[in-house]
């Protein structure tokens, strides 16, 4: 590929993605089908050891009608998190979705992508490589058109796909080298696009107000015979049972830090559309969560919004030592917990995700399927 995008330029609209035969509209793939500001396209990860040591979330999106892309990387370690940040123009080529030293590739689509974190002033590294296991399967998500939208605006959609899966890699920091072998590397994952909540910050809200980063927040974790990605249910690739199946009902009981009001230990029902009742107990490893405010979601400790424009080629980050109770208290909003998780005889780890301290308020309010873990 050219070091610069000028040979793009004089073809504009076109872009290299156009040579594939993908198009579903009349337009260049590069075209939004609409011209509101909030319209993205997201990658998510999730990774994380059995050990409860090791906890990796990194992401990017792109604004096609902001020209503006972001990327996060954020690795968490015996209790310190450290998190790199960095800001670009799209540019001419949407194919290209490296930022600063944030460089993940994908290798095969819907089966293995490779993520780089490369050399960068906050001194975490890492190699890592990622492998669907989990049957990924198209669903989108629209919100009412008369719920805060702006009259004759679009209203909010998400859509994409989900799965699970295995990683293998290293990670680096201060000088030292973790290994993750692939039988012990798992995660999650996500390719979300559409209009999305909360994007640009406050100026394109209807209300003009910061928005929250959620509100229910999310819970990722699998067992050998299923797997729940927030309110449905994977299965493995080849697994007999067709599609994904739904959680309708959801009973969370938590207990929280008497200091923070942070999750430190829950037990969630889920009733499956088959009729069968999971119950499924966390625990959380130690201090060992990432907190997305440092990946924009709700607004980064200095105040960036997700598709806020920083600057050109802008690259920044932080450290914090979660065993100190303010610094949680500080970063507090979408927490991904990394936890022990059992259900039955069956023992693993996975992800509990709550926007904090919404979810203690909602167990403080007797709200419906929240309470306090007696």
């Amino acid at each position: 590929m050219p070091e610069n995008d000028d040979f793009l330029i004089e073809q504009f609209p076109l872009a290299p993605v156009d040579d594939y035969l993908i198009h579903q509209t009349p337009d260049p793939v590069r075209v939004a089908y609409t011209t509101d500001p909030r319209f993205f396209e997201r990658h998510w990860n999730v990774f994380h050891d059995q050990a409860g040591e090791l906890l990796v979330v990194t992401g990017g999106s792109i604004y096609p009608n902001l020209d503006t892309m972001e990327a996060f990387a954020i690795v968490t370690h015996k209790g310190v998190q450290r998190s790199v940040r960095a800001f670009r123009r799209i540019g001419q080529d949407r194919s290209n979705i490296h930022a600063g030293p944030i460089k993940p590739s994908i290798v095969s689509g819907l089966r293995h992508w490779h993520h780089s974190l490369e050399e960068n002033d906050w001194g975490i590294r890492y190699e890592l490589d990622w492998y669907d296991t989990h049957r990924q399967m198209y669903r989108a998500s629209h919100s009412s058109l008369t719920k805060g939208e702006l009259p004759g605006s679009q209203r909010h959609v998400t859509s994409g796909f989900e799965s699970f899966g295995e990683v293998a890699g290293w990670v680096e920091f201060d000088g030292k080298r973790i290994e993750l072998p692939r039988h012990l590397g798992r995660g999650t994952r996500d390719r979300h696009w559409g209009i999305g909540r909360g994007v640009g910050g406050p100026k394109y809200q209807a209300n003009g107000k910061a928005p929250k980063a959620g509100w229910i927040g999310g819970n990722w974790i699998q067992f050998q015979d299923f797997a729940i990605w927030g309110n449905i249910v994977l299965y493995r690739y080849g697994d007999a049972r067709t599609g994904y199946g739904k959680v309708i009902k959801t009973e969370r009981r938590i207990r929280f830090e008497d200091n923070t009001k942070l999750m430190c230990e829950a037990e969630i029902d889920y009733t499956l559309d088959s009729g069968e009742i999971k119950r499924v107990h966390f625990s959380k490893l130690g201090q060992q969560t990432a907190f997305m405010k440092c990946g924009l979601y709700g607004g980064s400790p200095n105040g960036v919004f997700q598709g806020e424009y920083v600057g050109d080629d802008i690259v920044e980050g932080d450290k914090y030592d979660l065993n100190d109770p303010q610094n949680r208290i500080a970063l507090a909003g979408l927490n991904e917990h990394h936890c022990v998780i059992r259900c039955g005889e069956e023992t693993s780890t996975g992800i509990l995700q709550p926007l904090e301290p919404d979810a203690y308020e909602a167990c403080l309010r007797g709200d419906k399927g929240w309470a306090f873990l007696q």
